[in-house]
C-alpha cells in the first residue's frame, strides 16, 4: 500500500483530530503502531505541525468517519492522490566513496554466514559486482589478505530489514524447490 507523502505529519493530525484507533492510522501511515501511540502521548511528534490528509486530497472525509465507526476498517487513498506519490524506485542505491572499501567485508560476512545466499541477491543487497563477489569467494580478491568479515548492516551497506528479506527469501527457497519437484 502506498503511504501519505508526509507519514508522521499525517498521523500527528489523524491522532488529534479523529477517534481512529491506533491501528486504523498505523496502517494507513505506513507506520508501527506503538509509534503512532508514541505520537499520541507526544513522545514522538515533537514538533511536528499535523498535515490535514482531506484537504491534501489524500483522504476523504466519508472515509474517516466509515473508519471510526468500525474498527476492523481501514483508510483507503483516494486514487487522485496516488499517482503524485512517488514509489521507492529499484535502482542503485549510492555508496559513498568512504564507504566503497567496505564492499568485501560485507560480502565475505554474508558468504561465511548465509553461504546459500546466491551472489544476484548479494549484488542486490550490497550494491556491488558479481564478479567482485567472485573474487571475494574464491579468495582472489586483489585485497583478500586484509578482507575481515563484518556486518553490511553495521558498515551501512545495507538496512536490517533489507537483510532480513535476503534472508526470509533464502528460507522459502529451498521449500518452492521442493514442492515443484513433488
Amino acid at each position: 500500500m502506498t503511504s501519505p507523502l508526509m507519514p508522521k505529519a499525517t498521523a500527528v493530525w489523524l491522532v488529534e483530530n479523529t477517534a481512529l484507533s491506533f491501528e486504523q492510522i498505523a496502517d494507513f501511515c505506513g507506520m508501527h503502531a506503538l509509534e503512532v501511540q508514541g505520537i499520541a502521548d507526544g513522545e514522538v511528534s515533537g514538533g511536528i505541525r499535523g498535515l490535514d490528509p482531506v484537504a491534501n486530497g489524500q483522504l476523504s472525509l466519508e472515509d474517516i468517519r466509515r473508519c471510526e465507526k468500525d474498527e476492523t476498517a481501514r483508510l483507503q487513498m483516494l486514487s487522485t492522490a496516488k499517482q503524485y506519490i512517488q514509489q521507492k524506485t529499484k535502482g542503485s542505491r549510492y555508496t559513498p566513496v568512504a564507504r566503497r572499501q567496505d564492499k568485501p567485508d560485507a560480502i565475505a560476512w554474508l558468504i561465511k554466514h548465509y553461504p546459500a545466499m546466491t551472489d544476484a541477491k548479494i549484488a542486490k543487497l550490497i550494491g556491488t559486482t558479481k564478479n567482485t563477489i567472485q573474487t571475494v569467494r574464491g579468495k582472489t580478491h586483489w585485497n583478500s589478505s586484509n578482507i575481515k568479515p563484518r556486518d553490511p548492516v553495521l558498515l551501512g551497506l545495507c538496512t536490517q530489514t533489507h537483510l532480513d528479506a535476503a534472508v526470509a527469501a533464502i528460507k522459502t527457497e529451498p521449500d518452492k524447490e521442493s514442492a515443484g519437484q513433488v
